[in-house]
């Protein structure tokens, strides 16, 4: 057995933990002298107030999440073995899920190895490692992905703004192989590229796969509108359902130009047109136009809580410009990546947008992320991704 450090929770505080919890805040926590001396990170026995075990975790005095569980299983060592073991078990999720090796492998505390997120190209890995106990525990990790993915090349993400909070340099660091650049994945069926040095988190949403598919559907012979379209996810898919035109927008040129990679690659280049702009003030000018089939995926409108209500208006807006280019009986897809905002908050920012725009709608579904992104229970801000898809009167 490992002999961790221990941190003791106040009297009271392990209820939560015990009910499947996997955070501990610094009020919760009487931490001796001596663990005030870890290194951020450290794995620590937490112990209740009775000096009973409740499991490993990682322990940073200096965040307000101040420890993150691993394991209730406390005589088990957390190094190399225990991480394949993790890994191999998400690994099976994602192959029994998906017939190709391009999808989300860790998505942090959902796959039990909290603050972790690495995504899946083939051979090549892109990982983030937003917390102090994933940055300290990276040369275990590695060895780990060796023995179960054996990955060409890893990448290592460092720019993420959980890092900053955790005290953690950013940049980027290739552990494994050399600097990936542009890449080529397959999702849907289609061909897509990404950017996994230059391009945003780890280059590619897998979050959206099934809500791309899902939108496919409604394409056949439509013309399609997609908002903030990065590198193409939607617009491809619309294409390759058979719409008669599609217009993409966005205010990246270098994600325009995979999007028009993509395009190509799939041969639907002829019905797709890219345009580099401001996607607000691209509507405002597009409102004497009809779409069969809008999508907006907009980056996240809300980054703090006190960003909320600031947010929630930015969403009625985006709502309500695009409603005023949907058809009667098109079909309008509208979605949040703020975990901040609430689903049933979103639903009424959208609905406020279409009452501005003096519409009516119904909901045919409510989403979320796709399969590989799991939400751990008790964690349900994890829940992050809210789509809607509305056919508007």
């Amino acid at each position: 057995m490992t002999e961790y450090p221990a941190i003791k929770l106040l009297p009271g505080r392990h209820r939560r933990l015990a009910q499947g919890f996997p955070w501990i805040f610094s009020n919760e926590l009487e931490v001796p002298p001596e663990a005030r001396a870890l290194e951020p990170g450290s794995i620590v026995q937490v112990m209740n107030a009775a000096g009973e075990p409740e499991g490993l975790a990682c322990f940073n005095r200096h965040t307000l999440i101040a420890a993150r569980l691993l394991s209730r299983a406390v005589k088990a060592p957390i190094d190399e073995d225990f991480l394949a073991e993790r890994l191999s078990r998400a690994l099976a999720l994602r192959q029994r899920l998906y017939d190709e090796p391009f999808y989300r492998l860790i998505h942090a505390e959902a796959d039990g190895l909290p603050g972790t997120v690495i995504d899946r190209f083939g051979d090549t890995l892109v990982a983030q490692l937003n917390c102090a106990g994933a940055e300290l525990l990276r040369e275990a990790l590695l060895a780990a992905l060796d023995r179960v993915v054996g990955p060409t090349t890893v990448l290592l993400k460092d720019d993420s703004a959980a890092r900053t909070l955790e005290g953690l340099p950013g940049g980027e660091r290739v552990a494994r192989g050399s600097a990936p650049g542009i890449i080529e994945l397959k999702e849907n069926g289609a061909t897509y590229f990404a950017d996994l040095s230059q391009g945003q988190k780890t280059g590619w949403f897998y979050d959206q796969r099934e809500n791309r598919a899902w939108l496919r559907r409604f394409t056949q012979g439509q013309r399609v509108l997609e908002g903030y379209c990065y590198s193409g996810g939607f617009s491809v898919q619309a294409a390759l359902g058979g719409a008669s035109e599609v217009l993409s927008l966005d205010s990246s040129e270098p994600a325009l130009a995979l999007a028009r990679r993509a395009a190509a690659a799939n041969g639907v280049e002829a019905r797709c047109r890219f345009e580099k702009t401001e996607v607000f003030q691209y509507l405002a000018r597009l409102k004497d136009q009809r779409f069969g089939v809008v999508a907006m995926d907009p980056p996240a409108f809300i980054k703090t809580r006190k960003e909320i209500n600031q947010g929630l208006k930015g969403y009625r807006k985006l709502a309500r410009l695009a409603a005023q280019v949907t058809a009667p009986g098109g079909v309008l897809f509208i979605a949040s990546c703020s975990h901040h905002a609430d689903p049933a908050s979103f639903l009424q920012a959208v609905g406020g947008g279409l009452t501005d725009a003096g519409r009516q709608g119904r909901v045919l579904q409510m989403s979320g992320a796709a399969p590989d992104h799991p939400v751990h229970p008790h964690l349900p801000e994890t829940a992050y991704l809210k789509a809607l898809t509305l056919v508007l009167d």
